[in-house]
């Protein structure tokens, strides 16, 4: 059985009572909507993204059919990012349509009290049945969803088998199974309830946040096939081992929480384990996204159904010898973005624009005839969709905020159409510049080349295209700090640093680093 029967007379129960509060609105011009989203899940994470890679794909073996059709009958995005990479700021981010310098959650410890309109509050008010189901992760944040008139969620990372879940941010139903089938089976249930009326669903699954834990049918998949490491993995990040923890963590049975002690053996090698279980929740995932669009299309419901994938934030495997997120390396800020809207979107249709994680709700909106709230930073990408030609973005910055506990420094980051500036405020020598064009794994940090250029000699390199390329992103980093009013907020954590706000250096061997994930 995937979940309880307590569970499934529990949801029957639930929505005999919310019936009489659905708002009864036309459903005319209001498509329903569906928005499934992952966690950790890398952009490279689907074989419609290794097919394209083509010779350079480097898990040709992963297949998400079912995943895939969303492309495949509709559009993908090749360049969506976040603005921030870390699971409860990008929630929030998608949330409210805004950067977490502004909408109050800058880590994974803090609970969303926003008050801003969000995509649930503006669909409601419209008239839409709103269902948020699966992970919420805002800190261990209890209660109701705030904008969703049904909500069966679990606290923070819940667990992989077996998982309490809350139901309307009040009773706790104890299911059986695995949680991502559990969540699934819910949100069947809400769809089947409210297929007469226009209906907004959130599916968040667990999955592929370790510690991973897949479900038994899969638990040996992909035990044979041969794992490639990526062409970045011996290149470090300039951080590395530079950056103290402010109390020791305690160890994690699984092996992506151990410590790496030594670069002798690749990274790919000593989370062999670790990687194939990531791959296999994802395999889980595709699987119940199927029965999710299986369901659409037996009750007649896709032609009219905007079906949106994507994920809270990438993940890296290894590249700079990296686990986890955080960084501004495209592995980390960069995701798979998919959508499906029969009656409106081309299928098969690919748009490379630079789409962020705060066009998720403006987008929503768009697509149901709602006005946008003046909070909203992003913009609806729904135009671009359908194939207009109208002005867009050609850079944007992205922000991550230092967290206890972790390693990874306060970064501010400018990540344009093919050049990338990353900086670290207080270590200016740790600068990072790429030629995304050239050099897209980020192996080359042109500041390493800029450091051969003396100063008294600047102006006979005036017009080297490194130095051009240099002024151009700081002059557009600054600018995009003025347009979405960055600042480091008075609510992100405090790290350790010495009497020149310089971090202090992490006392462990500095050729060691820790996967953590939280």
């Amino acid at each position: 059985m995937r979940s309880s029967i307590l569970y499934v007379l529990i949801h029957c129960l639930s929505f005999c009572s919310l019936v009489g509060a659905h708002a009864q609105t036309s459903s005319v011009n209001k498509p329903n909507i569906v928005f499934i989203y992952t966690d950790d899940q890398r952009f490279d994470a689907l074989s419609l993204v290794q097919e394209a890679q083509a010779a350079k794909a480097r898990f040709p073996w992963f297949k998400t059919p079912n995943i895939d059709r969303i492309g495949r009958e509709g559009v993908r995005f090749s360049n969506a990012f976040v603005v921030s990479s870390l699971c409860s700021p990008s929630r929030a981010s998608m949330l409210t349509s805004q950067y977490n310098h502004q909408n109050g959650i800058a880590n994974n410890h803090t609970v969303f009290t926003n008050t801003d309109p969000t995509y649930a509050t503006e669909l409601q008010q419209a008239g839409y049945s709103t269902g948020f189901i699966g992970k919420w992760h805002m800190a261990n944040q209890r209660g109701p969803r705030p904008g969703f008139n049904y909500s069966f969620s679990f606290f923070g990372q819940g667990k992989y088998h077996d998982c309490p879940f809350q139901l309307n941010g009040d009773q706790i139903i104890e299911t059986k199974g695995w949680v991502d089938d559990v969540s699934t089976d819910s949100a069947l249930a809400f769809i089947k309830r409210n297929a007469d009326r226009p209906f907004m669903l959130a599916l968040a699954f667990k999955s592929s946040h370790g510690p991973w834990s897949p479900p038994e049918r899969l638990a040996n998949a992909y035990s044979e096939v041969k794992l490639t490491p990526p062409v970045s993995e011996g290149v470090d990040a300039p951080y590395k081992g530079k950056v103290a923890v402010n109390r020791p963590r305690k160890n994690n049975k699984d092996i992506g929480q151990k410590t790496i002690e030594s670069q002798q053996v690749s990274w790919t090698a000593k989370n062999d384990k670790m990687i194939r279980n990531y791959f296999r929740v994802l395999k889980a995932v595709d699987e119940n996204v199927g029965h999710i669009l299986d369901l659409l299309d037996s009750m007649r419901l896709a032609e009219h159904t905007v079906v949106v994938f994507t994920t809270d934030n990438g993940y890296f495997l290894g590249e700079h010898h990296l686990g986890d997120k955080r960084a501004a390396y495209e592995e980390s800020m960069r995701v798979p973005l998919l959508v499906r809207y029969p009656a409106y979107l081309p299928p098969g249709k690919v748009v490379d624009k630079l789409v962020l994680n705060i066009d998720i709700a403006p987008t929503f909106l768009d697509f149901a005839g709602i006005p946008t709230p003046h909070t909203f930073q992003g913009e609806s990408w729904g135009p671009l969709a359908e194939g207009k030609a109208i002005p867009w973005r050609k850079s944007f910055l992205y922000e991550y905020f230092y967290e206890r506990n972790f390693n990874t420094p306060t970064v501010v980051a400018l990540r344009t159409e093919n050049a990338k500036l990353v900086v670290y405020p207080g270590q200016e020598e740790w600068a990072e510049m790429f030629d995304l064009t050239t050099d897209p794994n980020e192996k080359h940090n042109l500041y390493q080349d800029l450091k051969e250029i003396h100063l008294n000699e600047k102006d006979q390199y005036r017009n080297l295209p490194i130095l051009k390329l240099k002024e151009e992103l700081e002059t557009a980093l600054e600018e995009q700090k003025r347009l979405v009013g960055f600042k480091i907020p008075a609510y992100a954590d405090t790290a350790l640093r010495d009497s020149k706000g310089k971090y202090i250096l992490d006392q462990r061997n500095p050729d060691r680093d820790k996967i953590k994930n939280e």
